[in-house]
């Protein structure tokens, strides 16, 4: 029996209260974008969730192999009619049994979909404020750049920008350094210099952070590098923009005082259609 808000009542699912993701935040996960009935950048999400779950000591299953992601997923975003413009998320959790320790590394799996009004990117040009949240940083180390599902700074980070009348955050790491907002990377221009922050000051090794480095090195006289960024240089950019799978790109219109433009925003969000399109 357990106690659920206050009610005893009997249990039959160990989902709850036996499930180690529950419990103790033991999984990962990877979000992806489907576009006609197909997996955008299926490799990189792959190879990530299995880099991820080797990072935290998973038994990886035999039968996990990219194909058979790709079937799990597409499979469930049909059986739901929404293939064609999706948003799915499979999470990997260790299974129960243990405390700390867990019993032992076998996994179980989870996947949900949900529709998406748009199948190509696009630049949303409405006024988009940051500031920067200075309650919690992230660590340094290998186990921040991975998705995992303790993400508690990144939820107090956005009520914090609800709060305060934010579309969002940019999140420091133990240095006082920017590395990302609170949900996805962070680029900055200035000149023609584009700089997002390396995967080891702790930010999330983004598959979307590699295309647009990919794409971007692609544009005559524009210098690209993954340098620090820190709090002081925001205000000397020229633009400022977010990216993750599912928007694509966002560009920041302002920073405190700092307004910002979206012209490589936009000629990155046209060349990472084409490219999507080519493919």
């Amino acid at each position: 029996m357990i106690n659920f808000n206050g009610t005893i009542m009997s249990h039959d699912s160990s989902l709850l209260t036996q499930n180690r993701a529950f419990l103790y935040g033991d999984a990962v996960f990877e979000t992806v974008k489907t576009v006609n009935s197909k997996i955008l950048f299926l490799e990189d999400h792959y190879f990530r969730l299995m880099s991820s779950m080797r990072i935290i000591r998973m038994e990886i299953p035999m039968n996990f192999t990219m194909e058979y992601f790709e079937e799990q997923i597409l499979t469930l975003a049909k059986a739901k009619n929404i293939e064609n413009s999706a948003r799915a998320r499979i999470t990997v959790y260790r299974n129960n049994g243990g405390y700390y320790l867990p019993e032992n590394n076998t996994v179980s799996f989870l996947i949900n979909v949900e529709a998406l009004n748009n199948s190509l990117y696009s630049i949303d040009q409405k006024e988009y404020k940051v500031d920067l949240y200075t309650d919690f940083y992230v660590t340094k180390q290998l186990l921040s750049s991975i998705k995992n599902t303790n993400k508690l700074i990144n939820i107090t980070a956005s009520i914090f920008a609800k709060e305060n009348g934010l579309d969002n955050c940019l999140l420091l790491n133990d240095s006082k350094n920017v590395i990302e907002a609170i949900q996805g990377n962070i680029f900055m221009l200035t000149g023609n210099k584009l700089i997002t922050p390396p995967v080891s000051e702790g930010c999330l090794n983004g598959v979307m952070r590699k295309q647009i480095l990919a794409l971007a090195q692609k544009i005559e006289n524009l210098e690209v590098v993954e340098e620090l960024i820190s709090p002081f240089d925001l205000q000397k950019a020229d633009e400022l923009f977010i990216t993750n799978v599912i928007k694509g790109i966002q560009p920041i219109t302002r920073y405190r005082k700092k307004e910002f433009a979206f012209n490589l925003s936009t000629i990155l969000v046209q060349k990472l259609n084409e490219s999507i399109s080519s493919n």
